[in-house]
């Protein structure tokens, strides 16, 4: 059995490229940023390393992306590696590795800061696709998140019944 699967959670590196090919399809180009944090064992030295990765999304994903990220953004991909070659104007034949996303995460919303006075009186020209950070930052939901030591207390009773009215929905 083989298996060719890459999970990444990084920020954008840089705005999606967004195009689309001869034949009509959608392609989003992404470069997303990941870092690796050790500590150096004979100097107690904390280092960091930086990696950059080139991700390519096609169709619906390519258009969520091109929409909804932008520089600074976190995000989760899902996908696959993928080599191709080509052979460049010099006559030498060149390799690229690429993640392609089967699946993408979009991470929560970045907090705008507050706009000054003179740029609220006009509206400011957005981008197309691109959502206002205003009109983001009031859309946000709480997401309720249950912890491991949250649930230590409880105990496993075979002959307790959820009841109706304890019930949050």
């Amino acid at each position: 059995m083989n298996l060719n699967k890459v999970y990444l959670i990084g920020r954008m590196a840089s705005d999606p490229e967004f195009r689309t090919t001869p034949g009509g399809q959608e392609v989003a180009t992404l470069r997303i940023a990941t870092n690796r944090v050790w500590v150096n064992q004979s100097s107690g030295q904390k280092n960091e390393a930086t990696e950059f990765h080139n991700v390519v999304t096609w169709g619906r994903l390519a258009q969520i992306a091109n929409q909804y990220l932008t520089k600074g953004s976190l995000v989760m991909i899902e996908g696959r590696l993928q080599t191709r070659s080509w052979e460049g104007q010099d006559g030498i034949k060149r390799y690229k590795t690429e993640i392609v996303a089967e699946g993408l995460q979009l991470g929560p919303k970045r907090q705008s800061e507050p706009r000054p006075a003179s740029e609220k009186s006009e509206p400011a020209a957005k981008p197309k696709g691109k959502e206002d950070a205003s009109s983001l930052a009031s859309a946000k939901e709480e997401i309720p998140v249950v912890n491991e030591e949250d649930l230590a207390g409880l105990e496993k009773d075979e002959e307790s019944e959820v009841e109706l009215k304890d019930v949050p929905f």
